[in-house]
């Protein structure tokens, strides 16, 4: 049950000051808390036995004032400090899974679902923020509390009375042993159905417009529907149990409560307790009702939190597929890319998706890579950007083997375009800045101008200003491929990859753009991936992918005199300019 807290334990050493002084508080309140008690017993007493005066009633009074004063401040003190440090709990570790998600590559979101990993870093994190805060209270009071009480009981009032009220109590830790157990069992269950509940809805909220598309409003609320009802059974499982403890635990107490009061009575009348003890006593082990509550709330939130915490850190357990070697070069100038007799296979894949490249482009030239779908023309840039760990032979960059440099550093010479373009819910000048953030307004308009996007922005509402909307909603295709353009080259990376970045742009916004960065980009490497031939026809050397195979290589006229595939795509899609024109 209290594995948890070891677990934690790197934590509680770190925030040790905070809880030493939190605990430290916890103990005083509890003594400060047996006062009132007491002090009735005693005035009882004094009123019976006529030993009280009036003045020493008033000092009484005065006293007890003081007691609730002190015991707010101190109270307010350690509620402070101990749910103070759940809630820097919580920051630490949405942070470290926070900098770890930004770590993986993209093999770690093929094995876990964003809803769960989602739920992981919310609900999971509150749950695990919970234990550190009102477990460690529930803690303090089932154990250290309680036994103060059962010592003022025993020393000040009567031992064997103590005894007798407490004979139930042991049958407590059965129904705890048996009932904690069911609880973590349940709620690792709950959890990982409320991440797939979470999964659900971010399919849904994304792909929003097919379902309306195909007309599938109604299957997917059904598959909600089902979804929702299997986490509301899941959870009330948990309930059911959860419902047990505190019933448990009063009736338990309700027949210490009775023995203590007829045994008392007992020794009242046989004149071993004075009326005042008695009432005293009552009053302690009413007191003991919520250590005895606090026991079964511990094991309830310590079960919750461990299942959480083992779901946040299987998640933190995972491994980057790809790290910086022990020991990476300072030297690496990105003078070239070269891949030698290189082959690459998916870790997910059946066969073979890149095999035996020889490329070898230098810094200023311009390669463009062609092929039909899937020839491996995305692979090729994914080796570049280190998203997977390195495949047969060599990938230099420079003169160095690119896993000899550090990831940081190799992928810092490059700007990315992706296929399908990503931009932040945020504004177009926000997300142009993204590529760098210190940059002047005449670098952003001369981004905007290379990217052929400038004569754009005066049609939007709020010129750079505009919100793109979650994901670029707001924007067209071919507007969220030339903001994506724009925040590459307004970083000015040694090397550029476009992959297929121009496919939702007409032709001649396309030949401005290429014009552009033939233009900016005479001394820095460039990488076209494409369908459209027409972009990479400048380029100094062309390679044509089939099954991850390079079947032809040269130059654009090289390549239509060899009379293969790409003199053949090329004319069709000539044809088909001419026929759209």
């Amino acid at each position: 049950m209290l594995s948890v807290l070891k677990k934690l334990g790197w934590f509680f050493k770190l925030e040790r000051k905070r809880y030493i002084w939190a605990i430290s508080l916890l103990f005083l309140i509890g003594l400060v808390d047996l006062l009132p008690p007491w002090l009735i017993g005693v005035v009882i007493d004094g009123i019976q036995q006529g030993l009280f005066t009036s003045k020493e009633f008033q000092w009484m009074i005065a006293g007890w004032i003081a007691i609730t004063i002190i015991a707010y401040g101190v109270n307010y003190i350690w509620h402070y400090l101990l749910f103070g440090g759940a809630f820097v709990l919580e920051r630490t570790l949405r942070m470290k899974l926070m900098v770890h998600f930004l770590r993986m590559k993209p093999s770690f979101y093929e094995r876990n679902r964003t809803g769960d990993l989602m739920a992981r870093a919310t609900n999971d994190l509150g749950a695990v923020s919970n234990t550190a805060g009102f477990g460690i209270l529930t803690l303090f009071d089932s154990t250290i509390f309680m036994i103060c009480i059962v010592v003022m009981m025993a020393v000040a009032i009567s031992w064997k009375l103590t005894l007798a009220a407490l004979l139930p109590l042991p049958f407590i830790a059965l129904v705890l042993s048996v009932l904690g157990s069911k609880i973590h069992q349940r709620f690792t269950e709950a959890q990982d159905a409320f991440g797939e509940l979470n999964d659900d809805v971010l399919e849904s909220v994304s792909g929003v417009r097919v379902i309306r598309a195909y007309v599938q409003e109604k299957a997917s609320e059904r598959k909600f529907h089902a979804k929702t009802e299997e986490v509301l059974d899941k959870n009330l499982a948990v309930v059911r149990i959860d419902a047990l403890f505190e019933p448990a635990i009063k009736i338990i107490v309700g027949i210490s409560y009775l023995i203590g009061i007829g045994y008392g009575a007992y020794l009242v009348f046989n004149s071993e307790l004075t009326l005042g003890q008695l009432v005293t006593f009552n009053m302690f082990l009413g007191m003991l009702i919520w250590p005895m509550i606090a026991m079964g709330e511990l094991i309830n939130i310590m079960q919750r939190g461990n299942a959480s915490l083992d779901r946040v850190n299987e998640t933190l357990a995972h491994k980057a597929d790809v790290q910086d070697k022990e020991h990476t070069t300072a030297d690496h100038a990105p003078s070239k890319v070269a891949f030698d007799q290189y082959s690459f296979q998916y870790p997910s894949s059946s066969q073979v998706n890149l095999s035996a490249l020889n490329i070898r482009i230098k810094q200023g030239q311009t390669l463009g890579i062609v092929g039909k779908t899937g020839s491996g023309k995305t692979t090729i840039l994914k080796q570049l950007l280190r998203e997977y760990p390195l495949g047969q032979g060599e990938l230099k960059l420079g003169e160095h083997r690119i896993d000899e440099l550090k990831l940081n550093d190799a992928i810092g010479y490059m700007g990315y375009v992706p296929q399908q373009p990503f931009l932040f819910s945020r504004s177009i000048r926000d997300n142009i800045l993204f590529g760098k953030a210190d940059a002047t307004e005449d670098e952003l308009q001369h981004a905007l101008e290379r990217a052929s996007f400038a004569k754009d922005i005066v049609f939007l509402p709020e010129g750079l200003e505009t919100m793109v909307g979650e994901r670029g909603v707001a924007l067209s295709g071919g507007q969220k491929q030339r903001v994506s353009i724009a925040r590459a080259l307004i970083a000015d990376p040694e090397i550029l990859l476009l992959d297929d970045a121009l496919s939702a742009v007409d032709a001649k916004t396309e030949t401005e753009i290429i014009n552009s960065i033939k233009q900016e980009r005479q001394q820095k490497t460039t990488i076209i991936t494409t369908h459209r031939l027409s972009a990479v026809q400048h380029a100094d050397w062309i390679v044509v992918l089939d099954e991850g195979v390079i079947i032809e290589e040269g130059t654009h006229e090289q390549l239509l005199a060899l009379g293969g595939w790409y003199k053949e795509q090329f004319d069709r899609q000539q044809i088909e300019l001419e026929l759209s024109s």
